[in-house]
């Protein structure tokens, strides 16, 4: 790939990856109106491992604490807070885990098309708006029980369709329950954390078929996506109180009927 073409498309994948908006949707503009090639599966890897970076490292006393706290648990007979809470994200990810098994082949050869993903970033853009404005937005990260994280986990699942954004449906799941902004984002970045280390695992593992790897374009790709997931998750946390759900709703409409209107006009 061309170095605009990489530095473009990393620094669109990480913000994407944490804003509720849809990677898929970005990621297939850029081919569509620019005539760019695929970026491969070299960059997905890369791009995916710089996210996780990002995150990590972002949430990195979060989830040291999470992980001693969720082990510990078990020789002290207790769980704290933290232990709890790393229970939950691991029962929240089994839904996409078990869904990603067993539709995967499906989703990649019938739902992959610019016409369901621009219906999908519509509808639960729309979704999210409603359910933000609606919501009570009362409940601390703290009030989540293991009903509350399955069914999350289960909107999380949702995500495996391109267009519909895993952070964006998961907010949307964690608002509808009754959970403030900011504990509805927390919860949603840190389960992201085994979903996007299983998927750049899987990734990899395609990655050892191919004859050649791009090691300078991955590296790249890596670093570019890992900072601007970095910054979107420190401004993102900082400002979603005051800001609400609106500003990604909007931009999130306007973004499907661009879709809707590249679709038609080919």
């Amino acid at each position: 790939m061309e170095i605009f073409q990489i530095i473009f498309l990393a620094l669109i994948q990480g913000v994407t990856e944490f804003l509720p908006i849809s990677s898929s949707a970005h990621l297939i503009l850029p081919s569509q109106v620019l005539g760019w090639p695929d970026q491969g599966l070299a960059f997905d890897v890369a791009v995916h491992f710089g996210s996780l970076a990002a995150v990590l490292i972002y949430f990195r006393k979060d989830v040291w604490s999470l992980i001693c706290d969720g082990l510990g648990g078990f020789r002290n007979g207790q769980f704290s807070d933290d232990g709890r809470l790393a229970w939950l994200i691991v029962l929240a990810t089994i839904p996409a885990g078990l869904a990603g098994l067993i539709f995967k082949d499906f989703i990649e050869l019938h739902l992959r098309s610019a016409a369901v993903i621009a219906t999908t970033t519509i509808l639960f853009g729309i979704l999210l708006w409603w359910v933000d404005v609606r919501g009570k937005r009362s409940e601390e990260l703290s009030a989540l029980n293991w009903k509350k994280a399955l069914l999350i986990g289960c909107a999380q699942a949702l995500a495996l369709i391109p267009g519909t954004s895993r952070s964006g449906i998961t907010m949307t799941a964690g608002l509808m329950l009754g959970m403030k902004r900011e504990a509805a984002a927390r919860f949603s970045f840190l389960m992201s954390i085994p979903v996007i280390a299983l998927s750049a695992l899987l990734l990899t593992m395609e990655l050892f078929d191919t004859e050649s790897v791009p090691w300078g374009d991955i590296l790249m790709g890596a670093v570019l996506s890992g900072i601007s997931a970095y910054l979107c998750i420190h401004f993102f946390l900082q400002f979603i109180s005051r800001i609400g759900m609106a500003p990604f709703a909007i931009y999130r409409l306007l973004l499907g009927a661009a879709l809707i209107w590249m679709i038609w006009s080919t």
